[in-house]
């Protein structure tokens, strides 16, 4: 696996998490430079429609995805009021 994404919030928004260095140097391909601290340390939140958009192009490109999208991580955890 070279990128994996896992759902976060009900929104399904997702973690883009580089998994390899193909993926890593990819993921820099389409970042800035800026960004790149956050994506080497999982940092990188990113919406469900560019999720789809950059896995469509990743897939495209010959990386390996895994998307992890049945439960958020916030729905593992009970709110209290």
């Amino acid at each position: 696996m070279d990128i994996c994404l896992v759902n976060i919030d009900n929104n399904l928004n997702k973690s883009l998490q580089p998994k390899s260095i193909l993926g890593m140097l990819w993921l820099q391909t389409h970042f800035d430079n800026e960004q790149w601290d956050a994506l080497s340390n999982n940092e990188v939140i990113i919406s469900d429609e560019n999720s789809k958009l950059l896995v469509k192009d990743a897939i495209s490109a010959g990386l390996k995805i895994e998307s992890f999208s049945g439960i958020s991580t916030l729905d593992v955890f009970q709110k209290k009021n």
